[in-house]
């Protein structure tokens, strides 16, 4: 393996673990895991930027060249938005959707901004469970919309995996624009909280 082959692989551990997933054998990383915290994910996203320009120049990191645009799904590709008739977790229907866009030019859609949608729009819920992790699981309205929750089996043993049928999928891609401005309303919620920390630390 090259040392570029090795960034590579590298980069695809972070990007899983900046999407909340753990990079071992796939499975979603608990809210109340470490690795969720919203600093670390940052953390993780700002890591994967930095391999990826190193990846880009061929194993030296350089000044970035240019500012990547906000997520947006071009309009001749919208019509391509069609749901798949086998089951999906959030992150291989987050992985299906960035496939539409140029991820040269446009930001990544993660997984968490359309899990962050479907708990606003109650399809999903934050639960406690009994070993004290909290998992966001469907409401009755989202088993309803069709999504599923099943066991399987994992690196450390049985976890529970959230699916989403044709139906649960197509729901989503239909209002992929309010996912999206739930996405930047929420980036623009944390920005304005840091620059207020800021202003108070100063």
């Amino acid at each position: 393996m090259t040392e570029l082959e090795k960034i590579q692989y590298t980069k695809n551990f972070i990007d899983k673990l900046a999407s909340g997933i753990n990079p071992l054998d796939d499975s979603p990383i608990s809210d109340g895991e470490v690795a969720k915290n919203p600093r670390i994910l940052g953390c993780f996203s700002y890591v994967s930027d930095i391999l990826g320009r190193v990846i880009e120049n061929g194993g030296t990191e350089k000044k970035k060249k240019h500012k990547k645009k906000s997520f947006e799904i071009p309009e001749d590709k919208r019509d391509d938005l069609i749901a798949s008739e086998k089951l999906m977790t959030i992150s291989e229907i987050a992985d299906m959707i960035n496939g539409f866009v140029d991820l040269d030019k446009t930001k990544r859609l993660p997984a968490s901004a359309i899990n962050n949608w479907l708990v606003e729009v109650e399809l999903l819920e934050n639960r406690v469970m009994t070993n004290g992790k909290h998992r966001r699981l469907p409401t009755k309205h989202g088993k309803a919309m069709g999504i599923h929750v099943e066991e399987r089996e994992g690196q450390y043993g049985t976890y529970i995996a959230v699916t989403y049928d044709s139906v649960a999928q197509q729901f989503i891609l239909d209002n992929i624009e309010a996912v999206i401005e739930k996405r930047e309303e929420d980036r623009a919620k944390r920005l304005l909280e840091r620059n207020l920390r800021k202003s108070s630390q100063s």
